[in-house]
């Protein structure tokens, strides 16, 4: 029997694996990074019809934001990497993290495998919770514009 989170993923799995599986093996970090976030586009106005696309403010506002509904430990996003997405962050372990902004760290956000496990890892830790497509958007536009 599946059980209802099994039947509300797969319209999310099945729209990521299309939007996967149009990335260019060989494209450029920033056309990756694009179709990524044009996944996400996708899966935001199969959920929301009204969607008008993605805003850095938004993703500004979403990264700064300390909901604390998730681990007490990490109560927001600057727990870990600060409230300057362009400086080094460091991890409850005291492990550096690079900075989150594509001008600093160019090699962000361009697997979306890699792009996901940490959407899974953060959210659940910051808001209890996985994020929606169009939280994912705005933080990557915002990250990918700065």
């Amino acid at each position: 029997m599946k059980t209802r989170t099994t039947r509300n993923l797969r319209p999310i799995l099945v729209i990521m694996a299309v939007a996967v599986s149009l990335l260019p093996i060989d494209g450029s970090a920033s056309e990756l990074r694009q179709k990524i976030i044009a996944g996400y586009a996708l899966e935001a106005r199969s959920q929301d019809h009204g969607f008008k696309g993605f805003s850095a403010e938004r993703g500004k506002a979403f990264f700064l934001s300390s909901p604390a509904t998730g681990k007490p430990d990490t109560p927001s996003c600057t727990s870990c990497h600060s409230t300057d997405p362009a400086a080094k962050g460091r991890t409850r372990a005291g492990k550096e993290i690079a900075p989150m902004v594509v001008s600093k760290t160019p090699e962000r956000y361009i697997d979306i495998k890699k792009v996901e496990k940490w959407f899974r890892r953060n959210c659940k830790g910051v808001l209890g919770r996985t994020c929606t497509a169009v939280e994912k958007g705005d933080f990557l536009t915002l990250m990918s514009n700065r």
